[in-house]
Parts: C-alpha cells; structure tokens; sequence
C-alpha cells in the first residue's frame, strides 16, 4: 500500500471517530462507541468489518483466534477504547496485534477521553510478501 493510500484511509477513519466523538461525547461504554463508529463508516461508504476473528500463530502452529475490533480495507487494523485515557498497556497490545497478523497499519481510538484521543501505529516488521495468517 501507498503511503498516500495508507494516509488517507487511516485520515478517513480518525473523521469518522471524531464525528462519533462530537455527537456522543465521552461516557459510554466501549460497545455503543463501537456500534456508531460501524454506522458512521458505513455513511462515509469506509469497507470495514467489525469484531473480525483472525487466527493466531506460533511457530507455525495455530494457538488461537483474536478478534480485531474493526478490519479496514483488509489490511488496517482498528482498536477501539472508552477509558479515561490512554497509557503503554493499550498501546504495546495494538501494536503487538499488526506483528501477530502481519497488517501493515493500526490505529488506536479513545473515545472515553474529554478529546477524542487516537495513535497510528505502523507495522515495523510487516512483510508485504508474507501472507496474513
């Protein structure tokens, strides 16, 4: 993927976080955050899919599934939050997800937050020629 492409989808998803942000606000729990983001990417026609279940690998050997919050465009990762704020744990575990799939590029929304607060997250060890598993 571009970096223009990869820009301007992560660009498209932060809009539609923020406009969830600004109708709602902050209070809700995680699952209300996530049922209107689905609907406001879906008015934004953003290809998502939601609680995407996607294995996990170790050494070959499948250990489990992981759901993602939301998939973007089949290859950008979305973690969604309601909590007071953001610190290294959530952080580390978005990060640990685009390495375990093998996705070039996450985001990391806060909706709990006063502001909406996000992070993009890029993939250092993403191989393009190595298949999602």
């Amino acid at each position: 993927m571009t970096i223009e492409k990869r820009n301007k989808i992560t660009h498209d998803v932060i809009g539609a976080a923020m406009e969830v942000h600004n109708v709602l606000g902050s209070g809700f729990q995680e699952v209300v955050y996530q049922r209107a983001f689905s609907i406001e990417m879906n008015l934004r026609a953003i290809e998502h899919q939601r609680e995407f279940e996607m294995p996990l690998f170790y050494k070959g050997f499948d250990v489990g599934q992981r759901r993602v919050d939301f998939l973007v465009t089949g290859n950008t990762s979305v973690e969604i939050k309601a909590i007071t704020n953001l610190d290294d744990l959530q952080l580390a575990q978005a990060k640990n997800y685009l390495e375990a799939y093998n996705l070039e590029t996450g985001l990391l929304i806060n909706f709990g937050s006063k502001s909406l607060q996000f992070k993009r997250l890029f993939n250092n060890k993403y191989d393009a020629n190595k298949k999602q598993s």
